[in-house]
């Protein structure tokens, strides 16, 4: 082997480097603790390129992220802040393009993102950046990053093949914890499918996995033990009441009466009646006396269904009876005590309303004592196939059918669709599909003719062109990940495109890979 033997002071530059790279080797021979190792080889690193510090990345693939793994020359706190996404900053962008980045000057620069609040300068001189992918079995695991101070006469080439040869060298270990990472990724995604079951039991019929429902159930378990109005506000069809039922399941009055009361079906020259009784002989047809709802509600809760629709008129004594628990019944002089939990849903603008007159302001503040933000399905699609699967069972049992499975351009064609009567639309949609299915699997042509034509969904490509693309390729890359059980090699390797091109999608798109594992 023939020597570089540049000289260095009174060292051979080559023997220095064959002296490094041995004792890094004999290190990873003698042990494979990463954790233990690896600040130790970033410090000879260091020491021998005479650099200010240097840290190393881990690529975790289940969800994307970037994660400084070891440092020297960063303290614990710096470390903790080193969490990019793909592509995002030096690191991200080593990641996604898999080749080495150089930054001469990092304060000038927009891709140094700085996020562990490093110096961009030592001594008044500028810092310069130096990060390689390291790659293990042609798939990159993570980066290896040094910072020095910047020299106009010194080359960077030698520095990168330094590097990227260390990176090679530890790139077996780093894939292995590379591979732990992801585990206990995987693991903790599926803690979180087991909360959220949990909490759909806890939770009568409410079935979701995603962020926006998580925090539903979470504001549903706090308040529900609780006594405090509750104001339930969504689109029709987003499954309001069985919030309401969770609440009053959840809550101390689970055993005592629940009175649901549609307002909105309720006419205007009776809902006083209804909501709060009347004597005999009140009005014209009052035969006998009739306890109202708030009345037969005592001890427990009352569920007040659209509150945005009751008139003005009774909208008063609404307000005394949250104020007071007392009311009289119509055409009565009694005053009645109800000791009732109330809970209110809505679907239309409240704040609207008051402005317009419709909606009393100081009633308003009675009831949005702890509002409920129930999202549409819309905005949490990725609860699509866990609904499908409960109302296929659901349908199973009530019709006695044997519905096994949905095909995959099907339920693509459900992830699509901008369901305008969320929920209560994709029921009645999977009940129809069960009904016509003849070989018990739902096919696309069972779903509504509404979802099959992009006319009457309003689905059709009014983004031109691009927008038409990526709406295909966001299906293509689903039926994949479905197909792979979200395998990402194996979606990759079906569409024909590098893992590294996937990943780029998955991230523009907003597509979790995790969520269809089995």
């Amino acid at each position: 082997m023939e020597i570089n033997c540049k000289k260095v002071g009174n060292e051979c530059y080559g023997l220095r480097e064959m002296i490094l790279l041995f004792d890094i080797s004999q290190r990873l021979i003698q042990t494979r603790q990463l954790k233990d190792d690896l600040p130790t080889v970033l410090r000879m690193i260091v020491e021998y390129l005479e650099a200010e510090r240097s840290f190393l990345s881990i690529f975790n693939r289940e969800n994307s992220k970037i994660y400084i793994e070891a440092a020297y020359g960063l303290s614990s706190a710096q470390q903790a802040k080193g969490k990019y996404d793909l592509g995002e900053g030096i690191t991200g962008k080593v990641v996604e393009m898999a080749r080495p980045v150089v930054i001469e000057k990092i304060s000038k620069s927009s891709l140094f993102l700085n996020k562990t609040n490093q110096e961009t300068y030592k001594d008044g001189k500028e810092l310069s950046i130096i990060c390689v992918p390291i790659v293990d079995n042609a798939k990159v695991v993570g980066t290896l990053s040094v910072v020095r101070v910047f020299n106009p006469r010194i080359s960077f080439d030698e520095d990168i093949r330094m590097l990227t040869i260390i990176g090679s060298l530890i790139g077996q270990v780093v894939r292995s914890k590379q591979e732990r990472l992801e585990e206990m990724e995987l693991l903790k995604q599926k803690n979180l499918e087991l909360e959220s079951k949990l909490s759909g039991v806890k939770n009568l019929n409410m079935i979701g996995n995603s962020s926006k429902m998580r925090d539903v159930f979470s504001l549903v378990q706090m308040v529900g033990k609780t006594n405090s109005t509750v104001l339930i506000r969504g689109e029709s069809g987003v499954g309001k009441e069985l919030v309401a039922d969770a609440l009053h399941m959840a809550s101390t009055r689970a055993g005592k009466p629940f009175v649901k009361v549609n307002c909105s079906a309720l006419p205007e020259s009776l809902i006083e009646s209804e909501l709060f009784g009347h004597e005999k002989g009140a009005f014209t047809g009052a035969d006998s006396q009739r306890k109202g709802r708030f009345e037969l509600a005592d001890k427990g809760t009352i569920f007040l269904d659209e509150i945005g629709d009751i008139p003005l008129s009774a909208q008063v004594k609404i307000l005394r009876i949250i104020q007071q628990r007392q009311f009289e019944r119509l055409g009565g002089t009694e005053t009645i005590s109800s000791d009732v939990r109330i809970i209110a849903a809505t679907n239309r603008n409240l704040e609207e309303m008051i402005k317009d007159g419709e909606f009393r302001e100081d009633l308003y503040y009675r009831i949005n004592v702890f509002p409920i933000f129930i999202p549409s399905l819309r905005e949490r699609r990725n609860d699509i196939p866990l609904l499908v699967d409960h109302f296929i069972e659901k349908f199973n049992k009530q019709n006695n059918s044997k519905i096994k499975r949905i095909t995959t351009s099907a339920l693509n064609m459900l992830m699509v669709y901008s369901w305008p009567g969320n929920i209560r639309e994709l029921e009645n949609c999977i009940e129809r599909s069960c009904i016509l299915s003849t070989d018990n699997v739902i096919h696309s042509y069972h779903l509504p003719p509404s979802l099959q034509t992009a006319d009457s969904t309003n689905t059709s490509a009014k983004g031109g062109m691009m927008y038409t693309v990526e709406q295909v390729e966001k299906q293509l890359i689903r039926e994949a990940l479905t197909t792979s059980k979200g395998n990402i090699v194996k979606a990759a390797e079906s569409l024909k495109v590098t893992e590294r091109m996937l990943g780029t999608r998955l991230k523009k798109y907003r597509i979790e890979a995790w969520r269809y594992k089995v």
